[in-house]
């Protein structure tokens, strides 16, 4: 990262991304005192184009984003930090600050908001406000749900359409999200015990 080409007004776009569900949050901007003090303290710093200043991401309002990796691109004049969000990454208080356009949900999107769907049902704790919350509610019951959606995506694959493989993998997907919340745990926790055993 010691040879970022920034422009000739000093500065590189940077890219953050959440480090854990792969959602770009913003775009800003990064000097050469902005990176420096980004790797020294892991914690997003960028330059205000705005305000002429540096910005340390979150002093202010909390919401503080953690460094895990930085990246340059090809040419090395643009940065990606993927990092772990403390809050909101707009000022507007939306989780990322590309909220205004097409917002249809794109397949890449579906894990991490089926899993902010079973947090939200989770802090409900009420067995009949719905599914998601009685499987919450019910360990053992859940348990019995994948076993038994697994036994049917299986099923599925041997005897029926790809149309019924789809559904049932959709089900097994979101059953174990269920489970794996019920234990405090998320998918990403499967995801870096996947990335763990290809070193």
């Amino acid at each position: 990262m010691e040879d970022i080409r920034f422009d000739e007004q000093g500065l590189a776009p940077c890219v953050m991304q959440d480090a854990r569900t792969g959602e770009v949050l913003t775009l800003a901007y990064m000097n050469e005192e902005a990176l420096r003090l980004t790797r020294e303290t892991g914690e997003v710093h960028f330059w205000s184009r705005s305000r002429g200043e540096l910005w340390h991401k979150g002093a202010t309002s909390g919401n503080t984003m953690r460094v895990r990796a930085l990246r340059a691109d090809c040419d090395r004049d643009a940065i990606l930090a993927l990092v772990e969000p403390a809050g909101p990454a707009c000022h507007t208080g939306e989780r990322t600050c590309f909220h205004v356009g097409d917002l249809e949900p794109q397949p890449g999107e579906a894990l991490a908001a089926l899993e902010r769907t079973i947090t939200v049902r989770k802090a409900v704790a009420d067995g009949d406000s719905s599914y998601t919350a009685r499987l919450l509610a019910d360990p053992a019951f859940i348990g019995e749900k994948v076993e038994e959606e697994a036994e049917e995506v299986v099923r599925a694959a041997r005897e029926e359409s790809d149309e019924r493989v789809r559904e049932e993998a959709a089900d097994v997907l979101y059953h174990l999200a269920v489970l794996l919340a019920a234990r405090d745990l998320s998918l990403v926790d499967a995801f870096e015990e996947l990335n763990a055993r290809r070193r």
